[in-house]
């Protein structure tokens, strides 16, 4: 059974208003804790794309023809089976990811999106992201994708750079993506966030800046920096190994990121999490519940999913990845509802180390009350109140322990990584310690 036409439009322009009134209200508040075992985000994977760029080792294929019609009906049944399983009450995000989702018709969001709305609550201010392409996203199809219940983009610049483009493999040019965004914004004002990349072979801190002010001068309040990571499998990676491309420069790289940070927040942006960056309110709700360590389902070819399947009496969370090739995954789900691949339980330790280093990315930290959530007796000052190597970072002024909770520093935010090699351990030694190890034969 599907939903009417208008009434689907009507959800549609609901969830625009909405959004309008809680970007008002909620200007620069960060999004407030929830009772996870009631909610859960929800991601939706579309693994198809027009070329493989030469750094992604994402789970994406390059296929000579898509039967659309038959991945629509499998990610519905899908996420109709696993929202069941899992037993949440409300879903508070959406997000299309791949591969790249662009590709897809609109009618294939609008079918997911009405199937989540049957299985469960979808408020009208729901946060729905597409990512999109500049070459797969034109202004029609963009206005189209709108229609269909999507009001947030992310489109993958990646550089503003023709020959930077040309060796990351992307399929547009600088002025190709400098017009799908200023088409992003003409459609979906206030919701559009950009990616750039830094440390690419032979990449320069200066003419990269200069990107970056460009940037500013036509971008939304969403902005993503990330550093090109060399994977295996990949041309890019292949070419640094036989010394065709220069091996990126950590040092540079590092350089490009305290540089780029720095004139985002002179833009007036807030670095609300490592990587991202934001003003008016803009954040990603979405990706707040990974960093938080909210539930979040994922349906599709690969897709990966944190949740507790209490539809089935289950009560520890569990880690799943979907089957991978699509063709088997739709051969799985028309089989049994779903293309599960992996499931597998999180011990209590391995979830308090998530929260702990995803907590951090963000610049609220961790506060007691959410960690309570995870961990009532054993709590923050227990483990880092004291303790010296913690109090030798107090005093440098990279982390803050206080009445809130446990954050960064803006200057910590930038060396979380070392961060972490001296906190983690700290929690798996306070938690062996709570928790013995059972006596054989006892």
């Amino acid at each position: 059974m599907k939903l009417p036409r208008a009434q689907a439009s009507a959800w549609a322009a609901a969830a625009k208003m909405a959004q309008r009134l809680r970007r008002a209200e909620c200007a620069e508040v960060s999004p407030s804790p929830v009772n996870w075992s009631q909610r859960a985000a929800l991601y939706v994977h579309w693994p198809y794309c027009e070329k493989r760029c030469s750094y992604c080792n994402f789970n994406k294929y390059i296929p000579r023809g898509v039967e659309e019609a038959a991945v629509r009906r499998c990610l519905v049944t899908e996420a109709q089976t696993l929202l069941g399983l899992s037993g949440v009450q409300r879903v508070e995000s959406v997000f299309f990811g791949g591969g790249t989702p662009s590709l897809a018709s609109p009618h294939t969001v609008a079918a997911v999106l009405e199937a989540v709305a049957q299985a469960t609550d979808l408020p009208a201010d729901t946060e729905v992201t597409l990512e999109a392409n500049p070459t797969s996203a034109p202004a029609s199809k963009l206005a189209a994708f709108g229609a269909a219940g999507v009001n947030r983009l992310s489109i993958g610049l990646q550089s503003l750079d023709d020959t930077e483009l040309q060796l990351l493999g992307r399929t547009h040019s600088a002025s190709e993506g400098l017009r799908t965004l200023a088409e992003a914004r003409r459609l979906f004002p206030g919701r559009v966030s950009v990616d750039l990349m830094l440390g690419l072979p032979a990449q320069r801190v200066g003419p990269w800046l200069r990107q970056l002010e460009e940037l500013l001068r036509c971008c939304d309040d969403h902005i993503s920096l990330y550093q090109l990571s060399l994977e295996r499998g990949t041309a890019l990676f292949t070419q640094v190994q036989q010394g065709a491309l220069p091996a990126p420069d950590p040092e540079l790289a590092a350089e490009m990121f305290l540089e780029g940070r720095t004139a985002l927040r002179e833009a007036g942006f807030r670095q609300y999490e490592v990587s991202n960056f934001t003003r008016n309110g803009a954040l990603s709700t979405h990706n707040w519940t990974y960093w938080q360590c909210g539930q979040y389902i994922g349906i599709g070819p690969g897709a990966h999913g944190r949740f507790v399947p209490q539809g089935a009496g289950g009560h520890v969370r569990e880690a799943r990845i979907q089957t991978l090739e699509p063709d088997n995954w739709m051969k799985e789900v028309m089989q049994c509802g779903h293309g599960t691949w992996k499931c597998i339980p999180l011990g209590k330790l391995e979830l308090l180390e998530e929260v702990l280093a995803m907590g951090l990315r963000t610049d609220v930290g961790i506060t007691h009350q959410h960690w309570q959530q995870f961990e009532p007796q054993l709590t923050l000052w227990d483990m880092f109140g004291a303790c010296e190597d913690v109090d030798v970072l107090l005093e440098q002024g990279l982390l803050l322990l206080d009445g809130r909770g446990l954050r960064c520093s803006w200057e910590g935010m930038a060396v979380l990584d070392s961060l972490l090699l001296t906190l983690l351990p700290l929690l798996q030694d306070a938690w062996h310690q709570k928790t013995p190890s059972p006596v054989p034969g006892g």
